[in-house]
């Protein structure tokens, strides 16, 4: 059985003016299967999930460097120095390639260099992420 061409799904048009009428999904319609449009969504990034991904980011900074030196995660903090850690450059070195792991980044020798802070690391795998998207 074979609807008229008359009957198809009208499109919901907030959804069209705002995503585009790409895509299909099949619609239940009178026992028939029909095609409709369905909004095809980019990729957005509004300022609460970026934030909120800045803040797992350091999370995980923090978390691996706690690890990595063998300490409360409780006393890394983002100001704090990696020296004040009582991290050598080995220590750092190790630091970012597990970093680099985790992240699944490549940061390579010349932006380890700047990093002071926990901050500062946290903020290196962001921009390499952003970067790498």
């Amino acid at each position: 059985m074979s609807l008229p061409v008359a009957v198809r799904p009208k499109p919901n048009k907030l959804a069209m003016r705002v995503c585009g009428p790409r895509l299909g999904r099949k619609i239940q319609h009178g026992g028939a299967r029909l095609q409709s449009p369905l909004p095809r969504c980019s990729r957005s990034t509004s300022p609460i999930s970026c934030s909120m991904a800045k803040s797992e980011v350091l999370r995980i900074v923090q978390s691996t460097i706690a690890k990595q030196l063998s300490i409360d995660e409780s006393t890394v903090t983002p100001q704090t120095k990696f020296a004040d850690l009582g991290a050598d450059s080995l220590d750092t070195v190790e630091i970012m390639m597990a970093l680099e792991e985790r992240f699944q980044v490549s940061i390579g020798e010349g932006g380890a260099e700047n990093i002071a802070t926990v901050q500062d690391a946290a903020d290196l795998i962001g921009k390499v992420k952003a970067e790498g998207a």
